[in-house]
């Protein structure tokens, strides 16, 4: 299992504390935000991470990351010029997926949850998460019929589908790579995550699990607050970095 932290964007809702630096290098609470979604891959057992970065920003992820070393890892980076949609993430990391399985969590993307089990135990097909949310028109929405199996995924739905986002963490094997390859770009111009998702729902290969925990996706000033809180009440015991 490899793995994959997509950290890339301008981020511009935090302006202006990302005019000079990464989202994804803020501070949540006594670490970097992206020291929690690494804590997730690492703890899972994954030490082989590919960490996409925007242009700009490469050297101050070096400078804090290094090869990997001090964290038992191997640390690989690639630059994603332009922010060209979640699935594109696959794409750039295809030499670095060669014939594993990967697993990608997004840079901004906190979880109370631990998925180390989920990510040992994947074989095949595709593994996402779900969590119930105030605000899914925000989101990629899968919505359930009555046995809470998944029926279909819809991004940024513009009526009311159901109340279920998926989250920023997704196991796949390694044909996500021929299928992300494969996706059209949508009308924001952007390979969207969700395409790759219905690829694996359409062959009645992906699974979707609920989330228990707090998930925090933290883009704007009011969720980066809730990850301050997060992290200093219920996430330092739970970190291995």
């Amino acid at each position: 299992m490899k793995g994959i932290i997509l950290s890339g964007g301008s981020a511009t809702r935090l302006r202006p504390c990302t005019k000079i630096t990464s989202k994804q290098l803020l501070p949540v609470y006594n670490r970097p935000m992206i020291y929690y979604p690494l804590n997730t891959l690492i703890k899972a057992g994954i030490k082989d991470i590919l960490i996409i970065i925007a242009p700009e920003r490469a050297g101050d992820y070096l400078n804090l990351l290094g090869s990997g070393k001090d964290f038992g890892a191997k640390f690989t980076y690639e630059v994603q010029d332009k922010p060209r949609g979640l699935a594109d993430a696959f794409i750039i990391g295809e030499n670095f997926i060669d014939e594993d399985n990967v697993t990608m969590i997004l840079g901004d993307n906190i979880f109370e949850d631990d998925f180390s089990e989920d990510i040992k135990n994947f074989k095949s097909g595709g593994k996402v998460f779900a969590k119930k949310v105030s605000d899914p028109e925000r989101f990629g929405v899968v919505k359930f019929d009555k046995n809470m199996k998944a029926e279909e995924i819809v991004e940024k739905p513009k009526e009311w589908l159901s109340d279920y986002a998926v989250t920023g963490l997704y196991i796949y094997d390694n044909r996500v790579v021929s299928a992300a390859k494969n996706v059209k770009p949508s009308d924001r111009g952007e390979l969207e995550i969700t395409d790759l998702h219905n690829w694996y729902l359409k062959k009645g290969e992906l699974d979707v699990a609920i989330v228990s925990g707090e998930w925090i996706d933290a883009g704007t000033f009011d969720s980066l607050l809730r990850a301050q809180i997060l992290a200093k009440e219920k996430l330092q015991e739970k970190l291995v970095i």
